[in-house]
């Protein structure tokens, strides 16, 4: 049934995504979801398992740490999570990282959760523009597939999780992300298909 329901989301959605170009990732829900994950390296069964893993990590996180949801960013790509943001305690990522691993699907969690008080709003501000520049060079440049990369940005450290070709479109996005002021470090936990 899951499966008739996200072809029958990206049907119904083809034409929203084709209109919007390069702002697929923008169409929200999960048929936004189950539109974008058609056509990324990952395919539509894996891009709706990954979504119900980051609705279910958001659901218990805000059941169960309420005080936590609002600065943990979760991506889920293939079963490997990525947590990034800022909780107050070492006691919290582990209490994250805790709930991550009861969530079924789960192959790998990435805890980069940083610890101690919440950033300030220009840093955040700095960090949203970092991301959207990033996006955009991506989604412009022909020779890297924008749509296989998951992009989050904390305190000036872009994140990047998602599937690249070969080294050489990895290399470039990673050039694309530097390239950014403000970009402090990049740290990749990108899945090269081909290697050589």
């Amino acid at each position: 049934m899951r499966k008739f329901l996200a072809i029958r989301a990206v049907a119904l959605l083809a034409p929203v995504a084709l209109a919007l170009g390069g702002c697929v990732p923008l169409v929200a829900g999960a048929g936004g979801a189950a539109a974008v994950g058609a056509s990324q390296d990952r395919g539509l069964e894996q891009a709706v398992d990954d979504n119900e893993i980051a609705f279910e990590i958001n659901r218990k996180l805000l059941a169960q740490h309420s005080n936590l949801y609002s600065g943990v960013s979760t991506q889920v790509r293939k079963g490997r999570v990525l947590l990034t943001g800022r909780v107050p305690a070492q006691e919290d990522r582990i209490a994250v990282t805790r709930l991550v691993w009861s969530i079924g699907g789960v192959k790998e969690v990435i805890n980069e959760l940083n610890t101690g008080k919440e950033g300030s709003f220009s840093q955040s501000v700095s960090d949203t523009t970092i991301s959207t520049k990033l996006r955009a060079r991506l989604t412009g440049d022909k020779n890297v597939s924008g749509i296989n990369y998951s992009i989050e940005t904390v305190d000036g450290v872009v994140y990047l999780m998602g599937t690249a070709l070969d080294r050489t479109e990895l290399d470039r996005v990673i050039a694309h992300a530097r390239d950014i002021k403000g970009v402090r470090n990049v740290v990749s936990y990108v899945e090269v298909k081909r290697q050589g």
